[in-house]
Order: structure tokens, then sequence, then C-alpha cells
């Protein structure tokens, strides 16, 4: 499984479209925050757990961050970073933060879907 890069708001917009077919994750990233980069090392531990066909996407905070601004407004999801968000039906159904960010917690809702 490969990470796919989240890198502008009409990307974004394609997503949630997207989602309407299949669910999407996004994970927000912050290359400063050891926290953040705990998370990463997580999900990228568990990602032989995740169905071969569900994209993942990156995006990195500080490079990106009027798209995490967006994602916000959007999707009605307030900014934390890390961040894991769970997008179905146009909707963010699943967020998770910080240490509560894992592959085992997300499992079961993809496999409700």
């Amino acid at each position: 499984m490969n990470w796919k890069n989240l890198e502008s708001v009409d990307q974004l917009d394609a997503l949630i479209k997207a989602s309407f077919d299949k669910p999407i994750a996004i994970f927000k990233h912050s290359t400063r925050c050891s926290i953040s980069s705990m998370s990463l090392s997580r999900i990228e531990r568990n990602w032989d757990a995740l169905p071969t066909d569900f994209d993942l996407y990156y995006l990195d905070l500080l490079t990106y961050r009027p798209v995490s601004d967006a994602i916000a407004f959007k999707l009605g999801v307030e900014h934390q970073s890390p961040q894991l968000l769970l997008i179905e039906n146009g909707q963010c159904t699943y967020h998770a933060n910080h240490s509560e960010i894992s592959i085992s917690e997300l499992l079961p809702l993809l496999k409700a879907s």
C-alpha cells in the first residue's frame, strides 16, 4: 500500500465526491511533531491489515495548511494534528487524533461499509 498525497482543495473536493463510491481516509500529518511522527509510523506498520483497494491520503499540514482548513470547513471536523479521518458519502464518519489514531479502530468501520 502506498500513500496518495493530498495537495489541493480541488483534489479534496474530488475525494469527497469519490467517497460516495467507496470510503477514503485522510491522515493529516505535521512533519515537526513527534506525536504525529509516532502516529504515521503506527499506521505504516499496520498497512497490511487494510484492504488493498482502500485509498489512504497523506496531507502535509505545514505545506498545505489551506487544504486542512478546507477539510475542517467542508466536513465540519475541528482541525487537529495529527488526525485520521474516514470520509463516506461526502461526510466524515470517523475521526481520531493524537494517540487515538489506530488502524485497528478503522478496520471494523471499513468492513461495515
